[in-house]
């Protein structure tokens, strides 16, 4: 198995079906069959760790297992490295074998210090299959294949077919994480998280690897609500932006009241385009109410429908349609809006609907490239950034006074810093702190603008108080902004001020609990906990985010320094190792430099664990 769950060869399931296809051209068959697909969890890290033993362990796992298999009338199709593909007759079977795997391995890690535990992801898929000699294959084993890479390591997800099959028939507790879209897969699987109620030690599956969102998540003791994305319906894929843009205003503007609870739009947004329960998104989001609509963009008019529901009893509160010319696209939101917050709140004051209603900007281009940018900026790539930077350029053209534009600009500047993606650093930095004074000038009372510019000002400027002060004022105006929150905790970090930031990041991810930039939330927590000196739960963390974004260099950089700090250098230059793959340039000296930290307190712990770690000087 891979590392992304799928039985492979060549990095993905389809290419390994072709490659069975390839050697066994001649015998085709079909059958319907209860396949399991298993690997273990951050093989490559544990190999990392030690070679030798890692293999030997892996070997006697493998081993303990097989008479389980046999057990429950399975049969090994082959193994892969680090994973096994399983076909069994009965998915009954299927899944006891599963829980028994789990529980016995749950055994054999007893006692082992918790980053060399070997942990499987199972995947249970019942479904047709493709048999070419002792090999099979097909959507079959695909999906078995996907939902093992979506499982948390040490449980176990199924597919909707299988769960079907087994409801009722075995000694497992099933968590509904809803449809999910897999990898490669074309239609969305309803996926099952399975925990056996006889071996506690099992860890069930949970939505976004997150353990806490399977609770669900206390109401704010005021009106709050979410708004999912708005389906296109222009029947051109291209507006699926403006459709997007739309939302986000309803967003924004209904952030705006002190008095509601909003969730933020990154978490709202990890419904779309799957067929969702309204009840159980009021669950995992902890909302009352729910927002969903339509946007109809054609001949240049524009429709939006929309739905209030309310997610405890799935009643719909409102529901109403609003046609007009597209220009008047800002109206029709604004409608929307005061319909919504009607309907939650009959004290609302006149003056906190006007201000809500205020727009960046008049012009609606203007507008369509600030969100065209957006959707570049939020790829994080280095070829993102500078689509993006070419669409801000162009708003702030159409529509030189359009502060939001030049703040959001500002902030791709600072991921560039951050990925040592600039190609001239003190040209890029000098821009970014000058959009960012700027985009204040121009409008000191939008909670965005004040937020994300004062963090460019913290950050590539050094003007921590300023930044601070600017980000407060933001919170004052709008305390609904997510990220506001965050950008306000990594402040709280430079400054030095670690309690407090943890309470902005608790705050951020309470406003935004399904964000997928939530990874940002635990390097924060990282930070903190080397500047506390925490170092078991900076490792921690750092830990999940290296095995959750292999690929995302600074996980791997507080690995090293919260491993160094502890004691374990051998870990330590491990990480090293790997974030130095990404950047063989990087220094201890360069790297200080991308934390403006006040305290040097905080700057010696950091230097130190970069060298104690194996950074060059």
């Amino acid at each position: 198995m891979a590392g992304d769950g799928s039985v492979v060869h060549n990095g993905s399931a389809d290419g390994v079906a072709y490659a069975m296809a390839e050697a066994h051209p001649s015998r085709v068959g079909r059958r319907l069959a209860a396949i399991v697909a298993a690997d273990v969890a951050g093989y490559s890290r544990l190999m990392g760790l030690d070679e030798v033993g890692t293999a030997r362990t892996l070997r006697e796992h493998l081993t303990a297992t097989e008479a389980l298999v046999a057990k429950h009338g399975g049969r090994l199709v082959k193994t892969t490295g680090d994973g096994v593909l399983l076909e069994f007759p009965s998915v009954v079977d299927a899944v006891e074998c599963a829980v028994a795997v789990q529980a016995v391995m749950a055994q054999r890690n007893e006692g082992i210090p918790q980053d060399r535990r070997m942990l499987f992801r199972i995947g249970v898929n019942l479904g047709d299959i493709l048999i070419e000699g002792e090999d099979i294959l097909g959507d079959g084993v695909n999906v078995a294949a996907r939902l093992e890479g979506i499982a948390e390591p040490g449980g176990i997800c199924i597919s909707s077919s299988a769960y079907e099959q087994v409801r009722g028939k075995v000694a497992v507790e099933f968590a509904d994480l809803g449809e999910r879209a897999l990898k490669n897969i074309e239609r969305p699987v309803r996926v099952y998280a399975a925990k056996s109620a006889g071996h506690s030690q099992m860890v069930a599956p949970s939505l976004n690897s997150r353990p806490e969102a399977q609770k669900p998540l206390p109401l704010p003791d005021k009106p709050s609500i979410a708004v999912l994305p708005f389906q296109n319906m222009s029947g051109d894929p291209e507006q699926e932006y403006f459709a997007d843009g739309v939302v986000e205003d309803i967003i924004t503007a209904l952030s705006r009241f002190k008095s509601l609870f909003v969730i933020a739009r990154n978490s709202s947004f990890t419904y779309k385009g799957k067929a969702v329960d309204i009840k159980q998104v009021g669950r995992e989001l902890g909302v009352r109410y729910v927002l969903e609509g339509s946007v109809r963009k054609s001949a240049g008019r524009v429709r939006i429908t929309g739905q209030l529901i309310d997610s405890a009893t799935g009643a719909h509160v409102w529901a109403d349609r609003f046609d007009g010319k597209l220009e008047d696209v800002f109206g029709l939101q604004d409608q929307i809006t005061t319909s919504v917050v009607g309907e939650l709140m009959t004290n609302v004051q006149a003056a906190e609907f006007e201000r809500a209603n205020r727009k960046p900007t008049a012009s609606l281009d203007a507008y369509d490239c600030y969100w065209r940018a957006l959707a570049q900026h939020v790829k994080y790539t280095k070829s993102g950034t500078d689509a993006a930077l070419a669409y801000f350029c162009k708003a702030v053209e159409l529509d030189d006074a359009f502060a939001l534009a030049y703040s959001v600009a500002g902030v791709v500047y600072a991921v560039r810093r951050q990925n040592q993606w600039m190609v001239n650093v003190a040209q890029e930095t000098s821009e970014a702190i000058r959009l960012a004074r700027y985009a204040i000038e121009l409008d000191q009372m939008d909670e965005a603008v004040l937020c994300r510019s004062g963090f460019v000002l913290a950050y590539l400027a050094g003007e921590l108080d300023l930044g601070a002060d600017c980000i407060r004022r933001g919170l004052a105006i709008n305390p609904n902004y997510a990220v506001g929150w965050q950008n306000s905790a990594w402040v709280q970090i430079f400054l030095g001020n670690h309690q407090t930031a943890l309470e902005h990041i608790r705050q951020y991810e309470r406003l935004s609990p399904r964000d997928p930039s939530l990874i940002q939330s635990k390097l924060q927590s990282a930070f903190v906990h080397v500047f506390q000196g925490h170092y078991e739960e900076a490792a921690h963390l750092a830990e999940q985010i290296s095995s959750e974004r292999p690929t995302f260099a600074p996980g791997w950089r507080v690995l090293a320094i919260s491993k160094a700090l502890a004691g374990d250098v051998a870990s330590a230059n491990i990480a090293t190792k790997k974030a130095l793959e990404f950047d063989p340039s990087q220094t201890a000296s360069t790297l200080i430099t991308l934390m403006p930290l006040r305290r040097a307190v905080d700057v010696d712990r950091w230097k130190q664990g970069y060298l104690r770690a194996g950074f060059p000087p």
